[in-house]
């Protein structure tokens, strides 16, 4: 269970001695007001910690110091209340390594109109406090998020509860490790990419394993823990009457064993190829489900990139409303009265995605290619609403990030041939433009699918990154976009 409370976000206000002491109190007891309320806000995951009003260079050196080393702060959120000249922050700002969030809102919403004198202005002048505090994040080239608006607003609370949950994700991948149980499906091109420049940029590390050795991890795995298991499958699941019960408990072995390798090795997520099995009678599909419902991120065919972004995207998801799969666009309906996309994929599609008013099917199906037994899986469908794909490539020179908004609809006929977990989505703003401007933009055929976070989640994720990211939505025209990738080719070099 991914528990973001356990995570702090540090409440800092900027000021300055010039004002005294009298008024460096209020501001003092002002901010602190603003912290526990954003904190007790219901947008906001992470726990809350106001960090006092920083006067000096070395308060500000000393914070920045402060933050970059400890491992509970995941970010910060500034805010200037009175003036704060800028080059006081240039110092910390230097040494700083989390990111941070500028609010820009003032204590008080409304202009006392009777009763505003030069005390008044004087307290409360964030209107070009921050501008200050912002022209030198801009020198520096510092990459933040700027929230607007006041601090009661539930707008302003969700912008920042949408940015800590990138922040809860961007901390969780520094230092992070991506296992992978052979090596990438041959040939093929968009899974593959630049592991140590991978772990420079987005901070998690990737290790390849031979599937012998969790083989030898699968098979250390009790009967009783298989029994255990298969009690849990039966609580929880709708075990079809054609199912093989013994192929099922092959794949609740593979669940213990693998579950035993990852919290060994310290991994967030890791990756199955169904052409490296050596040594597997089946590939790994209900287990590959069940550990990607505990939290851990999964690419199939040894696509780290994308078993990385599906674990950022459960920890930014964490407490909310829908759940976060790996997934693939699988086949289309190109009807022109109404075209869709078949997401799906062989058998790991998460059951957090999964509809909650029908039983949740577990059965067992040949796979079709592999040569191996049939595994056993899940099979459910999508709820209807909005989602989001997100897709992570090595463009050879940076990444760069791709979302699509997408309209999950409900099949208008069954499919009672499809032996896999499925979504139907239309593609904003259409299939045309949508699947086009992904083509262009170099998308992957894989993605972390998610009805929990949106598309300004995985925007903060990036500029944290400082990583390209490029939006398809219902806004988006085909020539408008290929110009930003043209752009995008300048700007990043």
């Amino acid at each position: 269970m991914i528990d973001l409370k356990q995570q702090e976000i540090w409440f800092v206000t900027g000021s300055q001695h010039l004002y005294g002491p009298k008024t460096l109190q209020q501001v003092a007891v002002n901010s602190k007001e603003i912290a526990t309320a954003i904190g007790a806000s219901a947008a906001m995951p992470a726990t809350v910690v106001f960090k006092g009003v920083m006067k000096t260079p070395d308060e500000i050196t000393d914070l920045c110091q402060a933050a970059s080393a400890d491992r509970k702060c995941v970010g910060l959120i500034f805010w200037c209340h009175t003036f704060s000249p800028a080059k006081m922050w240039i110092r910390g700002f230097g040494l700083l390594t989390k990111p941070f969030v500028h609010l820009h809102t003032q204590y008080g919403r409304d202009i006392p109109w009777g009763e505003i004198d030069m005390d008044y202005m004087n307290l409360n002048q964030a209107a070009h406090g921050d501008r200050e505090f912002g022209f030198i994040c801009t020198r520096m080239r510092k990459q933040r998020k700027v929230v607007v608006g006041h601090w009661k607003e539930t707008a302003v609370q969700e912008d920042l509860g949408v940015w800590a949950r990138a922040a809860c994700a961007w901390a969780d991948a520094q230092g992070g490790r991506v296992v992978r149980f052979g090596d990438n499906m041959r040939e093929v091109a968009v899974t593959e990419g630049d592991k140590v420049e991978a772990q420079m940029k987005l901070g998690y590390a990737i290790n390849g394993y031979g599937v012998g050795d969790l083989v030898a991890c699968i098979n250390a795995v009790s009967d009783a823990d298989v029994a255990a298991t298969m009690k849990e499958y039966e609580a929880r699941f709708q075990i079809v009457s054609s199912a093989n019960r013994d192929k099922i408990k092959v794949q609740a072995r593979y669940e213990v064993g693998m579950r035993a390798f990852l919290k060994d090795k310290g991994a967030m997520a890791f990756t199955t190829t169904f052409e490296d099995l050596h040594g597997l009678l089946q590939l790994p599909g209900l287990a590959v489900q069940r550990l990607m419902a505990e939290g851990y991120g999964f690419g199939a065919e040894g696509d780290w990139k994308t078993a990385a972004l599906v674990r950022a995207t459960k920890v930014m998801s964490a407490g909310l409303k829908g759940g976060t799969s790996f997934m693939e666009d699988y086949t289309y309906h190109m009807d022109p009265a109404g075209q869709r996309v078949l997401g799906a994929h062989m058998l790991e599609v998460c059951p957090t995605i999964a509809e909650t008013d029908k039983p949740v099917r577990l059965e067992t199906h040949p796979l079709g290619i592999g040569g191996k037994d049939d595994p056993a899986r899940l099979v459910f469908n999508t709820p209807s609403g909005p989602a989001i794909n997100a897709s992570l490539i090595d463009m050879g020179n940076r990444f760069r990030m791709i979302v699509n908004a997408v309209d999950v609809v409900k099949p208008a006929h069954a499919l009672p041939k499809l032996p896999v977990a499925q979504a139907l989505w239309i593609p904003q703003p259409n299939l045309a433009v949508g699947a086009g401007a992904w083509i262009y933009a170099g998308g992957a055929h894989h993605t972390a699918f998610s009805q929990a976070v949106d598309a300004r989640h995985i925007e903060d994720y990036c500029s944290m990154a400082n990583i390209e990211f490029v939006l398809i939505d219902k806004d988006t025209k085909l020539r408008e976009f290929k110009n930003e990738l043209r752009w995008n080719e300048v700007a990043y070099k």
